[in-house]
Formats: C-alpha cells, sequence, structure tokens
C-alpha cells in the first residue's frame, strides 16, 4: 500500500500510555501523540480542512497566495498543503516563537515576517493584524484566519474526536488539551460529549491568558494578559473556534511547570513533545485529585519537541529564564 501524496498520511496519530510522570495519579493516562502527523503537529488536521473548505467554496484560485498568523504549527501544515496544492505561503509569527519553528517554515518554501510580541491585538503591528493587511494588499490572497474559521473545529469533530472514542472504544471519561485557538478541544470534545456526555472536557490555560476567567465570568479583562514565555496555548483574544459550553473546566498552568515536565515527559517518557504537552500533563496533576481509579483520561500532545531545540531543551536558555 502507498499514498499518492504527503496529505493523505494525516490523521490515525497513536494513543500511548503515560507511566512514570503519572505517578500518584490513580487515573490511566493516554497520550494522543499528534506529532506523528506528516507536519508533526495536529494543526495539520485543520489546516488542509481549511484549505479545503475555501477551495470548495471558491475563495482560493489556482496560483494563490494563503496568508496566515501562526505561531509555527498552523503555518507548517499550511506549508504541506501549498506545496501539494501549488499555492504560494506567507506566515506571520510573533517574535517569541522559536527560531526552529521559523526555519523549518521557510525550509517548507513560505515566507516568514515576524512581528512583535509584546503588542495588543488589534495594533496594527500585531501579527493578526499583518497578516489581514497583507491579505487585503495582495491579489489573489487567501486569510484563513484559524482563530474565527470553523474550519478548525470541523476538522476535530470530524477527525480527532473518532479517533479518540474508537481508540479507547469509548471508555474515554476525560479529554484534557492545552487550549488556544479552541480548534482542536471544541471539535473534539463536542464529538465526544455527543457519544457521552459524562466526559468531562479539561482545558489547560497559561498565566497571561484571557481564556479562563472569560470562561468563569464572561468577562474580557485586558488586566488578566501580559507576556508569557509558554507556546501555543492561551490567548489575548476570544477566538470563535473557542466552545465554551464545550468545555467544563479551564486550568492554568504555570510557564515553568509546563517546560519542565516538557522535559521530564523526554526523560522519563521517552516522548520528545512540544510546550503544550507538558503544559495538559501538569495541568493533570494540578487535577489529580478528581480522578479515580476507573477513569480514563486522554491529554493531546499537540506538536514534537524538534520545535523547540534551542529554548525549553536548551539548559542555557533555560538558566536565562529563571528555570534551572
Amino acid at each position: 500500500m502507498w499514498y499518492n501524496n504527503i496529505l493523505e498520511t494525516i490523521g490515525e496519530t497513536p494513543l500511548v500510555k503515560l507511566n512514570k510522570v503519572t505517578e500518584g495519579v490513580k487515573a490511566t493516562v493516554l497520550a494522543k501523540l499528534e506529532f506523528f502527523n506528516p507536519g508533526n503537529s495536529i494543526k495539520d488536521r485543520m489546516a488542509l480542512q481549511m484549505i479545503e473548505d475555501a477551495e470548495a467554496a471558491g475563495l482560493i484560485k489556482p496560483g494563490g497566495t494563503i496568508i496566515e498568523g501562526t505561531s509555527g504549527n498552523t503555518g507548517m501544515g499550511l506549508a504541506l498543503a501549498c506545496i501539494i496544492k501549488g499555492y504560494k505561503l506567507i506566515c506571520t509569527m510573533p517574535d517569541k516563537q522559536s527560531k526552529e519553528k521559523m526555519d523549518i517554515l521557510r525550509a517548507m518554501g513560505a515566507e516568514v515576517v515576524v512581528t512583535p510580541t509584546n503588542v495588543a491585538a488589534d495594533d496594527p503591528r500585531s501579527y493578526y493584524s499583518v497578516a489581514r493587511q497583507l491579505s487585503m494588499d495582495i491579489p489573489n490572497a487567501y486569510y484563513p484566519n484559524q482563530y474565527d474559521n470553523l474550519s478548525n473545529t470541523k476538522a476535530n469533530y470530524e477527525q480527532t474526536g473518532p479517533e479518540i472514542w474508537a481508540q479507547t472504544e469509548g471508555k474515554i471519561t476525560h479529554l484534557v488539551v492545552g487550549t488556544g485557538t479552541g480548534g482542536t478541544i471544541s471539535g473534539t470534545g463536542k464529538y465526544l460529549k455527543e457519544k457521552n456526555p459524562n466526559i468531562k472536557i479539561w482545558a489547560i490555560d497559561t498565566y497571561g491568558s484571557v481564556l479562563k476567567k472569560y470562561h468563569e465570568t464572561g468577562e474580557f479583562d485586558e488586566s488578566e494578559i501580559y507576556s508569557y514565555i509558554t507556546e501555543g496555548i492561551g490567548e489575548d483574544i476570544i477566538p470563535k473556534n473557542v466552545d465554551f459550553g464545550v468545555i467544563d473546566h479551564f486550568e492554568k498552568v504555570t510557564d515553568k511547570d509546563g517546560i519542565l515536565m516538557t522535559r521530564e515527559l523526554a526523560r522519563k517518557e521517552g516522548i520528545f513533545a512540544g510546550n503544550s504537552a507538558g503544559c495538559a500533563v501538569s495541568g493533570v496533576l494540578q487535577l489529580k485529585d478528581q480522578l479515580k481509579e476507573s477513569d480514563l483520561v486522554v491529554v493531546i500532545f499537540h506538536d514534537h519537541g524538534s520545535r523547540y531545540i534551542g529554548k525549553l531543551y536548551n539548559d542555557d536558555w533555560l538558566k536565562s529564564k529563571g528555570m534551572l
């Protein structure tokens, strides 16, 4: 058997039991290893979905340019789709993202525009604003906007949710997901709750993000927003893909706890994952008193550790941040 192109290899990623890092947790904890996707992250699923849905709606013309603001992984998924489908790609990225992510995107033929991290979302210099402006300035351009494009949620509703349900034979009791754009937790969570409304959906947030407080109070509190080191989760906006009605609880994890746990996963489990995986496992440990022996917890591991070599896997960098 063979595949006709790299896009056909997206999905059907494995579930692997965690053993050492979850000692003291009564439940069985399984990691959904999304870095087995060809672009090494779960974002391959929604990137292809956004492009295919836009093609079906006539929003992209042959030879067009895709322009997207990304922390790196969505850009990689879009790069694969653009290579196979013949589009150009421009990615805008905040300067806090790892150099590896930028280099990988350039290696895949994308143009990368780096923007400042410490500006408000509606500032014309933010990576959201720059992407939107470029899409207006460049002819035959399409701005997928992963934050508000519901194809993001749809991909996970149609793929990730059914995969987890089948892989656990319907025994899953908790889904734990580091949450940024919200597409993964909302789509996967919606599917699982339709199968069994008792399944708990736990979102992992970071300090400096507005999502947890917004979920609990309905208030968008700008005083919650400040710069943080963690990559890929948390938001300073409320994306349309975050379906707060699907989420039972938001748990905040510190930069340090998330980063050190990501390193523990490599050393104790042999799982070389990205920043949000450590955050999600830390969240499970913080909530372990709510879990019992019969529970089956699935944690999404969004991406691969190779994206973070110069940062959280680099001792000098960690020391410079006061974390070692």
